[in-house]
């Protein structure tokens, strides 16, 4: 992949900013259905049992008195007994992802001529800041 290309800064690298959202493709952490992006959390799911075996009886009962979720129980012409749950509600899988960094810091390309750096921990705040800034900009270059 080549250099990315820029145009020339007009001022001096103090008068810039640089937002920037960066990952770790080392670190996965748990995460819950809606943020992976889950099908089952979006459609619901089925999930079926064979209570006939000692198995099929545990997973059952579990479901029934423990899994803490919303179903439907309904049984099959082959005696399977089956879980219908509805969207909305975390699935059974366990979920990972690569968390993302929001940063923002002083400088461009060129570098950080003060080291002041921020990580905002959630993006609805960085795109609040990103827009503060770029309006100031705006408002800058309207009054010339």
């Amino acid at each position: 992949m080549g250099e990315a290309f820029r145009f020339e800064p007009q001022g001096p690298v103090g008068a810039y900013q640089t937002f920037s959202v960066r990952s770790r493709p080392d670190r996965a952490i748990k995460t819950v259905c809606e943020r992976a992006n889950c099908w089952a959390w979006r459609h619901g799911w089925e999930s079926s049992f064979d209570e006939s075996t000692d198995l099929g009886k545990a997973q059952a009962q579990y479901v029934r008195t423990q899994s803490g979720r919303t179903f439907r129980e309904m049984r099959t012409a082959e005696g399977l007994t089956v879980f219908r749950f509805e969207p909305g509600q975390r699935c059974f899988a366990e979920h990972k992802t690569i968390p993302e960094l929001y940063l923002v810091r002083d400088g461009d390309h060129r570098g950080n001529p003060t080291g002041q750096r921020r990580v905002h921990t959630r993006p609805a705040d960085w795109v609040e800041h990103m827009q503060e800034e770029f309006g100031r900009f705006n408002e800058d270059r309207r009054r010339g």
